[in-house]
């Protein structure tokens, strides 16, 4: 492609505005203000850079989709008379946040704060790739208030992404009022602090912007862009100069839109017409759809290495064994990645920092960057592992998880000190509502093993199939799985499918649905009331085989254990499952956990959430 010469950007910031004003024709909602204060940095970019390099550029302001639009029309990479019809129409892919569903989105946002930091995971790709490629992100200025995007400066300077370039839309407003009366923040300032390459320009002048976006540091570099919010059209231009929030929002009238397009300031002259025309004749900016891959899909090119199994003496952790198969599938996949949030020696990504530094990433106490990085890196060929304690996966990096859900990318949360099993570490550390949170995500699978040996093969399941999962997993050690003859229940054989249940003792008097650490509770409180139940562990919440289905039409009773809190795990899920297949339960127990606790260790917690086996077996006697 031949690059627009930039004396005649102008004519293409003109066309872009005026598409603007269309699209918000259309919706009568949306946010003008910054789409116009940020569309010269976006022009200059796709005219003089992206429209030959194809580099990755996220929008993290992603309310400012008109002007993002506005330009990838202009380029030829979607249809213009369609975007400015159907923006924020019933069925239309030109969704008010930008989209992935859109041609030339890399990653779709909304959440303030979680496109910088898939842009930074962008670069962090293309650096372990050695490509040479740059990627750019766009953010405004009030974003900056969001803790993430400190936490994304800190990971960007500390990983030395020389190739990642932010451009701040600094036009002073926010959508309720001014910068500076609502909370005033030095842009320039944080990210020089944090040990970036700050450039401070005029945002609206094409040379400098040039100049900034091609400029070379050793460092990342933040543009912070001074721009007037509703630039270049005059009736929301005047309240920008004075840093008004009338814009920022709100769609002008559609008598009002059509008078601005009648001005001498947005009316193009037949000279720019043709200078476009030429332009449009030659640009070949074809960035093609975005694919989505189902959740669950097998990913044929990644190997699930040689499945560990640990015999009948064996007594360890969940969280050692899933360590050592995220190295054994790093040793065999130069594309699966280790992440954690300073806990490496806690959730076992040590393994492989001790063997495979160059595949391992330390986040920092940085959470939230840490799951949306993972999504950049997954759109870029990587497999990421990120982990950290459940209490914090769930709840602190839970917005970025479901922005990634939304985005359908391919990340792997482990969680590890889930549940009561945390012990002495209180109840803020008691992850008792994680798989909850995870619940009502459509493209993010939820498991919990029962055993070292099945830890091994979901782990392995997860590598080899697409799309993001929460494995969550106990603090204490797990005695290996046993059949009734003594050997082992997840064996070499053994091969684990998503919502998979295995039966681990036959019975006919009840069915007993545990999970994880609850499956060797319920088998001790089993064989001390000798009683004849079916003991089924249940791997997901969310999903369950045919299994669940004829242990419960066989006994009618049922009774669900979890160290969790029933309302949002297993036992909720489980009468779900129950009504959707039109099984007649005659009797339900769930034994959960019902309140927090304090500290001690997992036996005595057990025993005081009344989830132990001795719990169980005086609910079995009764039952």
């Amino acid at each position: 492609m031949t690059n627009l010469p930039l004396n005649l950007v102008p004519s293409f910031t003109k066309a872009c505005r005026r598409s603007i004003l269309k699209m918000l024709h259309t919706s009568q909602s949306g946010h003008p203000g910054g789409s116009l204060s940020a569309l010269d940095f976006l022009a200059v970019l796709y005219t003089q850079r992206l429209g030959s390099t194809h580099e990755t550029v996220v929008v993290s302001n992603g309310h400012i989709s008109p002007g993002v639009y506005s330009v990838l029309a202009e380029m030829g990479a979607i249809d213009q008379q369609a975007v400015n019809s159907t923006f924020r129409q019933i069925g239309s892919i030109y969704e008010g946040h930008v989209t992935r569903h859109v041609a030339g989105v890399h990653f779709g946002t909304g959440p303030l704060g979680v496109g910088v930091s898939a842009a930074s995971g962008f670069a962090k790709a293309e650096k372990l790739k050695n490509s040479g490629k740059k990627v750019f992100a766009v953010m405004g200025d009030g974003e900056a208030q969001e803790g993430q995007v400190h936490e994304m400066a800190l990971f960007a300077a500390k990983e030395k992404l020389n190739n990642f370039t932010v451009f701040c839309d600094y036009n002073r407003v926010q959508l309720t009022d001014s910068l500076a009366d609502t909370m005033p923040v030095d842009v320039a300032a944080i990210f020089a602090a944090c040990g970036w390459d700050v450039l401070e320009i005029d945002g609206h002048d094409h040379e400098a912007l040039l100049t900034a976006i091609n400029h070379e540091s050793d460092k990342p570099v933040m543009i912070v862009g001074q721009t007037i919010m509703g630039y270049g059209v005059p009736m929301m231009e005047s309240a920008g100069r004075n840093d008004k929030a009338d814009w920022h929002g709100k769609a002008p009238s559609r008598d009002d839109i059509k008078a601005q397009l009648e001005t001498p300031e947005l009316t193009l002259s037949a000279e720019e017409e043709a200078q476009l025309d030429n332009f449009r004749k030659d640009v070949k900016f074809n960035p093609g759809k975005n694919s989505f891959t189902t959740t669950g899909t097998p990913l044929n090119e990644v190997s699930a290495g040689e499945a560990i199994v640990y015999d009948q003496d064996t007594l360890t952790d969940c969280r050692s064994a899933y360590g050592k198969a995220l190295l054994s599938l790093a040793q065999a996949n130069e594309t699966v990645l280790a992440g954690t949030a300073d806990l490496g020696g806690s959730v076992m990504t040590k393994f492989v920092k001790s063997e495979l530094p160059d595949q391992h990433i330390e986040f920092g106490i940085c959470e939230q960057n840490m799951v949306s990085v993972a999504g950049g890196l997954s759109f870029s060929g990587f497999t990421p592992f990120v982990s950290t304690f459940g209490a914090f996966m769930s709840s602190r990096a839970k917005d970025q998880a479901r922005v990634n859900d939304i985005n359908q990318t391919n990340v792997k949360m482990v969680s590890t000190h889930c549940g009561l099993s945390v012990g002495e570490d209180g109840p803020t550390h008691q992850a008792i509502d994680d798989m909850g949170s995870f619940l009502g995500m459509f493209n993010t699978m939820v498991a919990e093993p029962a055993d070292p040996n099945q830890c091994d093969r979901i782990i392995r399941y997860m590598a080899t199939h697409y799309g993001n999962c929460y494995v969550r997993m106990g603090r204490h050690k797990l005695p290996v799985l046993t059949k009734a003859d003594g050997s082992i229940l997840f064996d070499k054989d053994y091969q684990y499918s998503y919502g998979r249940t295995d039966i681990l003792r036959e019975g006919s008097a009840l069915t007993i649905v545990a999970s994880g650490p609850m499956v060797i509770e319920a088998q001790k409180a089993v064989e001390a009331a000798g009683i004849d139940a079916e003991i089924l562990i249940a791997s997901s919440p969310k999903q369950f085989d045919d299994g669940l289905k004829k242990s419960l039409e066989k006994t009618g009773k049922v009774m669900v254990i979890e160290d969790h809190n029933a309302k949002s795990g297993f036992a909720s899920q489980v009468t779900l499952y129950a009504a959707q297949n039109n099984i007649t339960l005659h009797k339900f127990k769930s034994i959960a956990v019902g309140e927090y606790q304090l500290s001690g260790s997992p036996a005595e917690l057990y025993d005081s959430a009344g989830i132990g086996s001795k719990a169980i077996e005086m609910a079995l006697s009764s039952f």
